[in-house]
């Protein structure tokens, strides 16, 4: 992901590149202070000033003013819980990402110039991460001097020009979103890494596999044609177990032994400790998250909600899993034991902002039934099953 730069108003610290994928700071938009539609001047707001502190003085209670953007701030990365997004999947771009494969390089860019003022369309992880800045305002009502946050980073394959009509969108969609980086084509994962990120997602899934491989949480993200409605209040992530939360290791005996020679592994193994898989630490930094509305009592009122949705049968190999969970401290708050019936259904009812599974028949029938769901290309399922684009069949 590009340079490490942040630009607070204007493209200055933009790293010029080509085409890839990066993390940098977007800037956010300006608040401009103009005359108000029923003709109010800044005369008019010097008289609420002087209002406000004839009310101070006085020890009248005046009513609380809304944090403004510009009142925000970005936490340390050692603080945050870093998301870092590609803006392939943020933003819908398949008219865009056509004129570069069939028109070169040099047209795209004039295209994207020619349109910077042309917002694009919210993609697959927009609703997750308007749900990640839901949460975040409601830990800074509770703490405003805390910066154990979500921490959202912008991740492009695109030239610095096109920089120019990202940050028009981010402030079309009010989003507050500052890190924003830009890679021309090469490699982000050392950004990632010092941006100490919690989770990555993209729609490239060679760039997911090569974070997996060196130990940040990945998936790979797909447009789908149906989407659910989600909710706008709560932050829902529901999580396959085996090769997501945990290991591959049961998964292994399953894939080379079959069924029964899997439930006996797991009976066995009852009491045994499953090993942590690539998304532990996400579901970690959630419970983190989860702690501190639970310090305020606000256990039932909490705007993140987790769910782990998995074929395991609950009796035959479910207590393993639960078991391994409790030993890490992590509470998930809906545990699903599916016994190889369709999660498709079951996520429909759930309707979470983002589903990850470890093999792509779940993943493409999540997405037929408008989940958005996230491939996690690890572990021995991906030896069997090649990662297809939803809604292809087998």
């Amino acid at each position: 992901f590009a340079a490490v730069l942040m630009f607070p108003m204007s493209l200055l610290g933009i790293l010029y590149c080509p085409r890839g994928m990066s993390l940098d700071p977007v800037q956010v938009k300006e608040l401009n202070v103009s005359p108000s539609p029923n003709g109010d001047s800044r005369a008019s707001w010097e008289e609420e000033e002087v209002e406000e502190e004839e009310e101070d003085r006085l020890g009248i209670a005046t009513k609380t003013k809304p944090v403004s953007v510009t009142d925000l701030s970005s936490p340390k990365p050692e603080n945050a819980v870093t998301v870092a997004v590609s803006s392939r999947v943020l933003f819908r771009t398949e008219l865009e990402q056509r004129v570069f494969e069939q028109k070169g390089v040099e047209e795209y860019l004039r295209y994207q110039i020619e349109h910077e003022n042309e917002p694009f369309a919210p993609g697959p992880a927009f609703p997750f991460v308007k749900a990640l800045e839901t949460v975040n305002a409601r830990l800074r009502e509770l703490y405003p001097q805390s910066e154990e946050l979500f921490d959202i980073v912008l991740v492009t394959y695109n030239h610095a020009h096109v920089g120019i009509r990202l940050i028009n969108t981010i402030n079309h969609h009010n989003l507050f979103i500052e890190r924003f980086c830009m890679t021309g084509g090469s490699s982000p994962i050392g950004y990632l890494k010092a941006w100490q990120t919690n989770l990555y997602l993209s729609a490239d899934a060679d760039k997911v596999r090569e974070a997996l491989a060196e130990g940040i949480a990945a998936a790979t993200m797909f447009m789908t044609e149906k989407l659910t409605e989600v909710s706008e209040s709560q932050l829902r992530v529901a999580f396959d177990g085996d090769a997501v939360l945990f290991s591959d290791e049961s998964e292994r005996i399953f894939k080379a032994h079959g069924l029964d020679k899997f439930f006996q592994h797991e009976q066995d193994n009852e009491d045994t400790l499953l090993d942590h898989g690539p998304l532990k630490g996400f579901l970690e930094a959630l419970g983190k998250l989860q702690k501190k509305f639970y310090a305020k009592g606000q256990r039932l009122d909490c705007p993140i909600r987790t769910y782990l949705v998995t074929a395991r049968s609950a009796a035959s190999s479910g207590i393993r899993a639960l078991k391994t969970l409790r030993a890490w401290g992590l509470e998930i708050d809906e545990a699903l034991f599916l016994a190889g019936a369709p999660k498709g259904p079951m996520l429909e009812k759930i309707r979470p902002h983002i589903y990850f599974d470890d093999q792509m028949f779940h993943v493409e029938g999540a997405a037929e039934m408008g989940t958005v769901a996230a491939h996690v290309p690890y572990g021995v399922a991906q030896k069997h099953n090649q990662p297809q684009k939803p809604g292809a069949r087998k």
